[in-house]
């Protein structure tokens, strides 16, 4: 059937049962992820292409990709930027299009004045293996007329997932028997052929290419025979450097016949004794609402919280229900909370950030700055 006859709304009945199983169920590196999402959502794999690819054309689905575990393949940071007010809308522009390394670039704002509330321009940073983060951020900071700035790597993380379809209507406190699972954050270094087979599988699919079997191509573009090429991936999957194959929803903006994913984007800050970091990560990744979960250091400059988590929904009173929830539940488990504060997420733009050194290594020379001035010492 044809793309433009075909139902493209997240509530079609079809589309639902398709995103719930491929926004974040296909955990790790499948040869055919489209007949994997067939098997689990049990419906044929003619069926799921035709959807997927007709929400792609529709730009329902913003993009489907295969993601890697970005934070074990170059330094990463959450970096919460103070920028002038008059300036904020230009230093969004820049760092969304100009910076292949921002991923999250967020406008952020707080119910009412609190610590850290002046820190408005949020993102997510990945700086390729080999060079400072530091002096990146330096770099960034010159260029968006940026005052300071707070660089919060995550020490490691407790949730990672996305699934927003299949959160809608989620009870708040809805959370699993087991607690959280930790995840490093140590970086993976990887062989030459590795980094050319990551570097051809992590690229967003075209609609063209969501088809079975979508890697065949890829493997020719990269000139490695089609064994050789699975086998690469298989084995960075067995590494954890593969995540998930994923769909990932169109959650800023709405459909063409007006329906939205999410509306409201809020990133929680807890602080939590020293020491019971873990403990607390722990017991916040039970909560099935959170998309993702970290130990960061706030630092003074936001009040010294140490545990974050992101939450996406469409009723503000909702996802604060989620967040009292995720409170009461801190208390049950005998861990104080000195501090607590909701970020809510405005202007916003959701994109990868790039994690290849050569990648990083043009795009300094594209903009005027010696790689050897920028590298790790």
């Amino acid at each position: 059937m044809s793309s433009s006859l075909l139902s493209t709304e997240i509530s079609d009945p079809v589309n639902a049962r398709i995103l719930a199983i491929s926004e974040d169920r296909i955990a790790g590196f499948h040869e055919d992820p489209f007949a994997e999402i067939a098997r689990l959502s049990e419906l044929p794999i003619e069926t799921v292409i035709d959807r997927l690819r007709a929400m792609l054309e529709a730009g329902v689905v913003r993009r489907i990709r295969q993601t890697l575990m970005a934070t074990n393949l170059a330094p990463g940071a959450l970096v919460a930027w103070r920028v002038p007010t008059e300036r904020l809308d230009a230093a969004f522009d820049y760092l969304d299009a100009e910076d292949p390394f921002s991923g999250h670039v967020v406008i952020r704002s707080t119910d009412a004045e609190t610590q850290g509330s002046v820190y408005r321009l949020w993102t997510t940073l990945k700086v390729p293996q080999g060079f400072s983060m530091q002096k990146h951020c330096e770099l960034l900071a010159e260029r968006i007329g940026a005052d300071t700035y707070r660089v919060m790597p995550a020490k490691c993380l407790f949730a990672l997932g996305v699934g927003h379809l299949r959160r809608r209507g989620m009870e708040p406190g809805s959370r699993s028997e087991e607690p959280g699972e930790v995840l490093d954050t140590n970086l993976v270094e990887l062989s030459a052929l590795e980094w050319r087979v990551l570097a051809t599988l992590k690229r967003e699919l075209a609609p063209a290419e969501v088809r079975a079997e979508p890697w065949r191509g890829r493997a020719d573009e990269a000139g490695i025979p089609y064994d050789e090429f699975l086998r690469v991936a298989r084995g960075l999957s067995e590494r954890r450097v593969i995540g998930r194959f994923s769909s990932f929803l169109e959650h800023v903006k709405p459909s063409p016949a007006g329906e939205r994913a999410t509306r409201y984007n809020a990133l929680f800050h807890w602080r939590v004794p020293e020491g019971r970091e873990l403990d607390a990560g722990r017991e916040v990744g039970r909560h099935h609402i959170l998309t993702h979960a970290y130990w960061r250091e706030g630092g003074e400059e936001f009040a010294n919280v140490n545990i974050m988590a992101v939450a996406h929904g469409t009723e503000k009173d909702v996802m604060l229900a989620h967040k009292a929830a995720i409170d009461r539940h801190l208390e049950e488990a005998g861990i104080p909370v000195f501090y607590t504060n909701v970020f809510w997420g405005g202007r916003s733009r959701i994109k990868p950030s790039e994690v290849l050194p050569e990648e990083y290594e043009a795009w300094l020379r594209r903009t005027g700055v010696d790689p050897d001035a920028m590298r790790a010492r």
